[in-house]
């Protein structure tokens, strides 16, 4: 039990507000230090090699615990919100392209992160997400290390490959990333930190022991914001800049539009350097009604920064969602100065925002994970501004509809790059809903295409229930696929689809 101040003055069964504040302070500093003398436990039942490197990782994970009690909450001061400045984000249309002589110059000065701590398990894949094939039998990784060899080898450059992995990523990747000995990449992995989950009931960790492999589900990642302190503790961040570089661009390893791109590079690094270095740039892109709960860029306290839907109030949320009021989104392609990452962390300015994640364990206990997001360290950087890039930069693969659009003829495959075909009368992908039931593991949804559509003229696609595509279908316009319950669509071969709804008995109704 806690004690409660003498002087606390009782009304009925309220307690004046002052001292409703002491008895929470109290009960803070009490939990901090339940959880550090716990953390400590937990410590003493690993190998004593192993002890101060885990030391110091559970002091960042106290620290983060110690700053979650202490927020009164997510929401941040609707009010406080300033108009974007006019040069906040600059349109990428009016960046320009460097000469050729001078690109091997600015390509070494970078350094390409690729946020490679994500598990396939959610497309019902094994191992780590960015081994899954994605396209001529090539992976995420693969289309990675192609595009940098071809960049090294276009230019004659050194531009190094990093993989930020994380315990569930770590030991595969180290096993695949053999295979690309003979290729011109130099290829660096680290890892993020690993934190124990903590229970809902008393903030105290559910792990028994250090002993991951036996209880992975005790631990998490803490998200990406984890980068800049496990990057420097890895060694590779002095490493970078002892070499001379100078940026790193950063973005996840499924975003198959994130490529080097040689026009923002210019700006940072190249003749258009501004006078005033620009520390910290986030993509950003045009939101459509499918964006909606992507982060935004706000200018807040004279500062740009990320503004992410878990800290809108409440009553703010529809503001938050509208195309007017917020026009840009966060792709989460980073390019970051290296030199301030390291001033940053040595002055301790580093400050993102907590995401606080409630999961609930297969036992049914209900733990919270403390994470933050790389973007929302913008507001620490000097000189921070946004780019509004072209909607092909952002093409992440999440789930097997995003599958869908990447393996079509959409697009063609160019030195590890996805290029829109030209054929494609515009430059919006069309929208694509599969089913869940049936479509939503990778192997599922290969079984039911003898080959992928012709999707070229498609606006928008809705398949449900259990539908089967022959080889050589096209679909264009508006096309929706329904088969009720207990019944199956097969769609023949060569079938031409467009604008129709197939509804369960294998009608075909024009749209």
């Amino acid at each position: 039990m806690l004690d409660v101040p003498h002087e606390a003055k009782v009304r009925g069964h309220q307690r004046a507000p002052s001292d409703s504040k002491e008895f929470h302070e109290v009960t803070k500093r009490d939990a901090l230090r339940l959880l550090e003398h716990d953390v400590d436990r937990l410590l003493e039942t690993t190998e004593k090699a192993r002890q101060p490197a885990l030391k110091a990782e559970m002091g960042r994970f106290a620290d983060l615990f110690g700053r979650f009690i202490q927020e009164e909450g997510p929401a941040l001061d609707w009010n406080k919100i300033q108009k974007l400045p006019e040069n906040a984000v600059m349109n990428y249309s009016n960046l320009k392209a460097p000469k050729n002589e001078q690109i091997r110059n600015m390509l070494d000065k970078l350094v390409v992160i690729k946020l490679n701590g994500g598990l396939g398990t959610s497309m019902g894949c094994h191992g780590p997400k960015s081994v899954i094939p994605v396209r001529s039998d090539l992976t995420f990784l693969d289309l990675t290390v192609q595009q940098i060899e071809h960049l090294n080898k276009t230019y004659d450059a050194n531009v190094p490959l990093v993989l930020m992995n994380s315990f569930n990523t770590d030991e595969d990747t180290e096993k695949i990333v053999r295979k690309y000995k003979g290729f011109r990449v130099q290829i660096h992995t680290f890892n993020q930190s690993c934190f124990p989950r903590i229970s809902r009931e008393h903030y105290l960790p559910v792990a028994k022991d250090f002993e991951i492999e036996k209880d992975m589900e005790s631990w998490y990642p803490p998200g990406h914001g984890d980068f800049y302190d496990t990057f420097r503790n890895s060694g590779l961040l002095k490493k970078f800049i002892e070499e001379g570089r100078e940026y790193c661009f950063l973005s996840n390893i499924d975003n198959l539009g994130a490529t080097v791109d040689l026009n923002i590079l210019n700006k940072l690094v190249g003749e258009e350097r501004a006078t005033t270095p620009v520390e910290f740039v986030m993509e950003v892109t045009d939101k459509t009604r499918a964006d909606v709960k992507g982060g935004t860029l706000i200018q807040m306290e004279n500062k740009l920064r990320l503004l992410e839907i878990a800290q809108v109030p409440p009553e703010h949320v529809d503001d938050f969602k509208s195309v007017k009021t917020f026009k840009f989104f966060n792709t989460n392609n980073i390019w970051a100065n290296l030199a301030a990452i390291d001033r940053v962390l040595r002055e301790r300015t580093l400050n993102m925002e907590i995401i606080v994640n409630n999961k609930t364990l297969e036992n049914g206990t209900r733990v919270i994970q403390l994470e933050t997001a790389v973007g929302a360290a913008m507001k620490c950087f000097d000189g921070a501004i946004g780019i509004n890039v072209p909607r092909s930069r952002f093409l992440p693969v999440k789930k097997s509809s995003d599958l869908l659009l990447v393996m079509s003829n959409l697009y063609t495959l160019k030195n590890g790059s996805l290029v829109m075909s030209p054929q494609r009368m515009f430059p919006t992908t069309p929208l694509v809903k599969l089913g869940e039931n049936h479509f939503s593991k990778v192997k599922e949804f290969l079984g039911r295409f003898a080959n992928i559509p012709d999707i070229i003229e498609l606006d928008h696609l809705t398949v449900s229930g259990d539908v089967t595509f022959g080889r050589g279908v096209s679909l264009r316009g508006t096309v929706i696929i329904i088969a009720n319950h207990g019944d199956r669509i097969d769609i023949p071969a060569g079938a031409i689809l467009e604008n129709k709804i197939v509804s369960g008995n294998m009608r075909i109704l024009d749209h």
